[in-house]
């Protein structure tokens, strides 16, 4: 019997763990990464070299990577000091295979050969462009890096689109009509997964596409993408932009500690109510003790609150390697 085909949607860290969990189980992975990223170092390399933007990809394939720990603590490393502080050693080799090489299909064997990859990763598209959201108040943002750094709004978005519009990458949507299973989350909803559905063909594809189709529920709101939205909410503007209902939905049923919710309180950011028995969810609804609760002990909230532009509550990679294991058996 051939491998189950596994295929993620989305990038950055949600994508990671997703992918970590996944490949130690003798599955066909791989993973449609959005590629509207514009903030941090792949929005520099971006702007000032004309490339793709390389750190979804990056982190995708270090999760992918059967390579020696060196290669991948080196396409993790980032520089702090000097011209390169910021920027991250993997983005910047990306970028460089891409400036010598024929096209990025050829940049894309060479990562994957030179990372050891157990499954590929695919570009949503070829070609750069931005998300564009418009909130009920009226404001509109045009670039990923506004739309996730700084950003003050707690408005709803209204309506998202891609700019210019882009064809979806063909080996992408081949790859999507041909899984068994579509994994969609955790991650940034509008920047990390709708912004993948945002290029022409992607959603078609899913639509027409015979994959089960699994939905990894968030764990905390993200203030200037889903300002107090509960599950049903995520669920209802995914529906809206891939056409397709999950056949599945899996939640965290962990409740986050005390001082972790505080932290995010000062973003304006809470824990996502499950609510999706009360709206009568059509798809299978999978609960589960997914979080992630290693802190360091001593850890407070002011210490924390420094490194808060990264997921500081996350999904454990090890329960939802459980979790999913159950459901792709």
């Amino acid at each position: 019997m051939s491998e189950k085909k596994i295929t993620i949607l989305g990038g950055g860290t949600g994508s990671f763990v997703v992918l970590t969990a996944l490949k130690k189980q003798g599955l066909d992975l791989a993973a449609v990464v959005t590629m509207m990223d514009s903030g941090g170092s792949t929005g520099r390399l971006r702007d000032q070299l004309g490339v793709l933007p390389p750190g979804d990809l990056r982190q995708c394939l270090v999760a992918l990577s059967k390579a020696p720990k060196l290669w991948r603590k080196l396409f993790t490393y980032r520089f702090e000091k000097g011209d390169l502080a910021g920027h991250n050693f993997g983005n910047i080799m990306i970028s460089a295979l891409q400036k010598v090489s024929k096209n990025y299909d050829e940049v894309l064997d060479e990562l994957h050969y030179l990372m050891h990859c157990v499954g590929r990763v695919y570009p949503a598209a070829l070609s750069n462009a931005d998300i564009q959201v418009t909130y009920t108040s009226g404001r509109v943002i045009n670039s990923e890096k506004l739309l996730d750094e700084s950003n003050p709004d707690e408005a709803t978005i209204v309506n998202a689109t891609a700019i210019p519009s882009v064809v979806a990458n063909p080996k992408a949507t081949t790859r999507i009509l041909s899984s068994d299973y579509i994994i969609a989350g955790p991650g940034d909803l509008y920047s990390s997964i709708i912004s993948v559905a945002l290029v022409d063909g992607v959603s078609h594809a899913v639509q027409q596409s015979h994959a089960k189709l699994i939905y990894i529920m968030n764990i905390m709101t993200k203030a200037s993408q889903t300002f107090k939205y509960p599950a049903s909410k995520h669920i209802s503007d995914f529906i809206k932009y891939f056409g397709r209902e999950p056949d599945i939905c899996i939640v965290n049923t962990d409740t986050v500690s005390p001082a972790m919710s505080a932290l995010y309180a000062t973003h304006h950011e809470t824990q996502v109510i499950d609510d999706l028995t009360e709206v009568n969810f059509k798809g299978r609804i999978v609960r589960a003790s997914l979080l992630d609760t290693f802190v360091h002990p001593r850890s407070t909230v002011e210490s924390l609150s420094a490194t808060f532009s990264h997921s500081i509550v996350r999904h454990d990679e090890h329960k939802l390697e459980l979790c999913l294991k159950d459901l792709l058996k």
